[in-house]
């Protein structure tokens, strides 16, 4: 059945953007809006700007999609004096929804990054800065006859993703033992009598947003009424979901016309860079709006260039003129992450309109 209340949209997107993996520090996923109200029709944004709800309104849609959320930190009351309060307080006085995805988008493997890599055509894209810490492996013993049964419920809970696969696990066939005491009410054998099963030790690895779903999934189809588990927390960066890429160029290319591709490329009016030592370009790393945070990440990686947004004057002597830092514009960077999620949206929701706005989001004017 295809989504039809804000509820149930919601559901899908946070699926579809992964809305867990966003940072800590974000506010991502259902900003404002009635959860039980029918979506009449979906407008993609950067910014859920006032002049884009007043879009909304006209065009008689009831759920705007922004990358980045306008509420984001602060906002103690809704009497409309600034530019976000104006926006949010006009939005809910005519019922409409605001949701936004931001730093899930930029930690996906097909999000914001991506795109910019696949604008310059690098080749044998990276993530620059994995999630770490966020992958654990569940191990539960199961009787043999009962494991596929676990297993497909596990994998319907989103384990076993990795990378590009999926229903990934791993299984030991083996004999366990119990004795049900006083009390028990045993699956297996008899109270004060040692039992001798045939078991499957099954391994699944899983986002740590999953464990509650994935536990649910397992305690409803393991049969036992004592279940043998264990969750551990892995040390392994996940090399398919965090901030920023880098990839390599088809061609190496000198400073001057690496620039003049990343102008066409950015359709830019003007590039800020740093001083740098390196006489050609090959691998480049990116980062969309402010990330400055990831120019040691892409030292460390080789890149000999790195873009992104918002550099401080003193971010530019960081690179100690071993890597070209360009500052492209945080908006520029991010330019094409609209048309990116209209794409996506039009793929997913087929029962209601989807529409990009037509408002100018960016607020950085040029005077060349």
């Amino acid at each position: 059945m295809s989504p039809k209340t804000l509820k149930e949209v919601c559901n899908q997107l946070d699926t579809i953007f992964k809305i867990k993996q966003a940072e800590d520090f974000d506010n991502v996923g259902l900003l404002c809006g009635n959860t039980a109200r029918e979506v009449t029709g979906i407008l993609i944004t950067h910014d859920a700007l006032e002049d884009v709800v007043d879009e909304a309104i006209e065009r008689g849609f009831n759920l705007i999609v922004a990358f980045h959320p306008i509420i984001f930190s602060g906002l103690k009351s809704l009497t409309g004096k600034n530019y976000v309060e104006k926006a949010v307080l006009k939005a809910i006085e005519n019922k409409i929804a605001i949701y936004a995805m931001h730093t899930a988008f930029d930690n996906d493997f097909f999000g914001v990054n991506f795109k910019i890599c696949e604008a310059l055509g690098l080749q044998n894209q990276k993530i620059l800065m994995p999630k770490s810490q966020n992958l654990k492996k569940l191990e539960v013993y199961v009787p043999i006859l009962q494991a596929e049964k676990v297993k497909e419920a596990i994998f319907e809970a989103g384990a076993g993703n990795i990378g590009f696969y999926d229903e990934c696990s791993f299984s030991i066939e083996g004999k366990g033992s119990f004795r049900p005491k006083h009390g028990a009410n045993p699956f297996l054998g008899e109270v004060n009598q040692r039992e001798n099963a045939d078991e499957v030790l099954l391994s699944f690895i899983f986002e740590n947003y999953r464990q509650s779903a994935v536990l649910k999934a397992m305690f409803g189809t393991h049969p036992y009424e004592e279940i043998a588990y264990q969750i551990i927390s892995l040390e392994n960066d996940n090399q398919y979901a965090g901030l920023g890429r880098f990839g390599d160029l088809e061609n190496e290319m000198c400073v001057e016309d690496f620039l003049k591709l990343v102008k066409n490329t950015f359709n830019l009016e003007v590039i800020r860079y740093s001083n740098t030592e390196q006489k050609t370009i090959k691998r480049v790393g990116v980062l969309g709006g402010s990330g400055a945070s990831g120019i040691k990440a892409a030292m460390a990686a080789g890149c000999e260039a790195y873009l992104t947004g918002d550099v401080k004057y003193h971010d530019f002597f960081s690179g100690e003129n071993k890597i070209l830092i360009a500052d492209i514009g945080h908006f520029e960077s991010e330019q094409f992450v609209t048309q990116q999620l209209y794409e996506i949206l039009s793929e997913n929701f087929i029962n209601f309109a989807i529409a990009k706005t037509s408002k100018k989001n960016n607020p950085v004017n040029y005077f060349i």
